[in-house]
């Protein structure tokens, strides 16, 4: 205990930083919507595909990413998570055509699958009392959104697009090289499948690598049979998926409906990042205090309140910017009771794998919004169905929270 103690704080940074990096990473085209419109002449429902786009890797790749870190651990896949990302940084930022940026852009999901590296990696470092809050505190990483919101726009007047990307890229190959020599697993974790049935199928003569490979379906297949890994997938999908939503299109809505500069823009959106990255631990600690039900009852509560103040289209500051911020500060409070949720209802060593399929659903449920929105506001002019949708779908996550968690 005492060793696993002395290593939390100094793993715990460690991973929360390599999230924010790569997160950064993983929303470098949402700040950037306007020139990409401009410079490629995009129709608002084109511009909301090639902000979306990263999302479908990001969200897709937590599966087996979830399923590799129970194998080989969080070490070493964050830093080939950061490594691998470096690719699809460059060449996004070089792209000259539309079709070019969405297949660069598609890869660029890469760099979002690392919350499947980092749940794990942080729950077996610390004892299950504490997981809401090691899982609220690197959950917080996620204002790597902030970070790009804020900085990239920025970075892109200074040096150029492609000048940023490569700064971008340099980042990540420091990140994962902080990781591989900074970082180490817990003394409390160990490889799953790692002891008897590989060690059979090795004496059978089978292939080290195709006992990996069934040993990983073998995680699956029981991760999917758990009832909990489906009921934290969909109110992941409402919470975790609103905020993507929200961090890679708000510049955009900013801009159409506000008339605000990129730079602007992403000012705000560095704000609403901000304000979730801030709630998240909140409510991982409050779901070692209250229970992470109770939390979600805030959130979801919350974020039905907002979407319906926002359908209204209040004029900025106050009180579209406060409703904005306040939406981001309920679905971040979210976000932490999920994960919480996720620590008491499975077992330590299937983490990894429902991690990976929750955090999956909460990405996809961050793809579709900006496609709807973009063609909501081609069709109407205005956002308001999209927001109207959004209270339906937290409402729903509401009502079947309540039903399904009465007792914890």
């Amino acid at each position: 205990m005492s060793e696993l103690r002395k290593g939390q704080m100094s793993n715990l940074a460690l991973a929360t930083a390599a999230f924010a990096v790569t997160f950064w990473a993983w929303n470098l085209i949402g700040p950037l919507s306007g020139s990409y419109s401009r410079q490629l002449g995009l129709s608002p429902t084109q511009t909301s595909l090639l902000v979306a786009i990263p999302v479908v890797v990001g969200a897709l790749g937590r599966i087996p990413v979830g399923v590799l870190t129970d194998r080989l651990g969080g070490r070493r896949m964050f830093a080939a998570v950061c490594f691998v990302s470096i690719v699809p940084v460059l060449f996004v930022g070089w792209s000259g055509s539309y079709g070019w940026a969405l297949f660069w852009g598609f890869l660029l999901g890469i760099p979002g699958t690392s919350f499947a590296v980092g749940i794990p990696f942080v729950n077996a470092w610390y004892e299950p009392a504490r997981r809401g809050f090691a899982t609220g505190v690197f959950g917080a990483g996620m204002g790597g959104t902030a970070l790009s919101s804020f900085c990239t726009p920025r970075l892109v007047e200074e040096f150029g697009r492609a000048g940023a990307h490569v700064l971008m890229a340099a980042v990540l190959a420091l990140m994962g090289v902080i990781m591989l020599g900074g970082s180490r697993d817990s003394p409390a974790w160990s490889p799953a499948g790692s002891s008897a049935g590989a060690s059979a199928g090795s004496v059978a003569g089978a292939p080290a690598g195709s006992v990996a490979g069934a040993a990983a379906l073998r995680g699956m297949r029981e991760a999917v049979r758990i009832k909990a890994t489906w009921q934290c997938a969909f109110l992941y999908a409402v919470t975790f998926g609103g905020f993507v939503a929200f961090s890679t299109y708000l510049p955009t809505l900013l801009q159409n409906v506000y008339r605000f500069a990129q730079t602007d823009a992403g000012l705000r959106t560095a704000g609403f990042s901000i304000a979730a990255v801030l709630s998240r631990p909140l409510g991982g600690a409050l779901s070692d205090r209250i229970g992470p039900v109770r939390v979600l009852f805030v959130a979801l509560g919350g974020t039905v309140v907002m979407a319906l103040v926002l359908a209204l289209r209040p004029p900025p500051e106050v009180p579209a910017g406060l409703s904005f911020v306040l939406m981001a500060f309920f679905l971040g409070l979210g976000t932490g009771g999920v994960f919480a949720l996720v620590a008491r209802l499975v077992e330590a060593s299937r983490v990894g794998t429902v991690t990976g399929l929750v955090g999956a659903a909460g990405g996809l449920g961050g793809y579709f919004p900006p496609l709807v929105m973009g063609v909501v506001f081609t069709a109407t002019g205005a956002y308001t169905v999209g927001y109207l949708l959004l209270a339906v779908t937290a409402l729903a996550a509401l009502t079947y929270t309540h039903r399904a968690f009465r007792t914890l």
